[in-house]
């Protein structure tokens, strides 16, 4: 059963202080005037002595908490509350009390090697902001929390990363590489489920290390570039086609010059040499006819 965290707001510090100063001036001037009365009495002695120890108890009551820090307070094992407000406090002496921070966290993960969704081996890390927000979770759920929230970090990365491939290939939608946003939020929801047991949220979870394993690196790296002259020569010839059909629709309609369908033929296949070869073109002089 998850524990449900229990808000307490504390005693100001500053009159419970103001009250035991004075408490303190009348111990004294009641011990003061028990040894200025003559015959020491015992009933009087051990009433000033029993009002002198809840004194001191009571000054143990005191504590501070700074800004986004939370006291736990407990009662001989027994959870008794949170208390969050900063400042001068002041509380029942017996409690005990646990300081846990509220403030955001980091966790800078190291790179771990896992296999994305083909197989291949990559490394991948994230970078997580995280805060304490059910300190009776936090305290009572879980060991050690902090460890918790780092173990369970990484196991949700692992998951994530067979769940998607490194990169765009035949079709595929969603990758680690090109979809960092879509891939960071689904991460920051598979953490918080993870991590929800020891009263933790999660406001921020991002990739900040993507790369192939080593030994695959050379491989895909060629892939990549393949990959990549390939759309630049799809691009140049859908480019091209498009020239060679603007000027044969130009030419078309202009009744200074008619050609016939090999002269058409053997312009479309210049222009797409001069349009799509990797080099200057080199003209020609021909000194002939088509027809000669």
């Amino acid at each position: 059963m998850d524990m449900q965290e229990v808000r307490k707001k504390g005693v100001n510090g500053w009159p419970v202080a103001a009250l035991l100063v004075v408490a303190l001036g009348l111990l004294i001037v009641y011990f003061h005037h028990l040894a200025t009365s003559g015959p020491v009495r015992i009933a009087p002695l051990i009433a000033g002595a029993v009002a002198a120890v809840l004194w001191a108890i009571a000054v143990a009551g005191f504590f501070t908490l700074e800004p986004n820090v939370s006291a736990v307070l407990m009662l001989f094992g027994r959870y008794m509350g949170t208390i969050t407000e900063s400042g001068l406090r002041w509380a029942n002496p017996l409690y005990s009390k646990t300081r846990i921070s509220l403030r955001a966290r980091n966790i800078n993960g190291t790179p771990i090697k896992v296999n994305d969704l083909r197989g291949n081996p990559i490394e991948i890390a994230a970078v997580v902001v995280w805060r304490v927000a059910n300190t009776a979770q936090a305290m009572f759920d879980v060991e050690r929390y902090e460890q918790y929230v780092t173990i369970q970090t990484e196991s949700a990365l692992r998951h994530l990363t067979m769940a998607y491939p490194y990169d765009t290939f035949e079709g595929d939608t969603l990758s680690l590489r090109g979809s960092t946003d879509e891939v960071s939020a689904s991460l920051k929801r598979e953490i918080q489920e993870r991590v929800g047991k020891a009263g933790v949220a999660i406001d921020e979870a991002r990739l900040s290390h993507l790369a192939y394993a080593p030994e695959i690196a050379g491989a895909m790296l060629q892939r990549q570039q393949a990959e990549a002259v390939v759309a630049a020569r799809t691009r140049i010839v859908d480019g091209a086609v498009g020239i060679v059909e603007m000027a044969l629709k130009r030419l078309e309609q202009s009744s200074a010059l008619e050609l016939d369908a090999e002269r058409k033929a053997a312009m479309v296949g210049n222009l797409m040499v001069v349009l799509c070869g990797h080099e200057a073109p080199r003209p020609v002089i021909n000194t002939g006819t088509l027809y000669t």
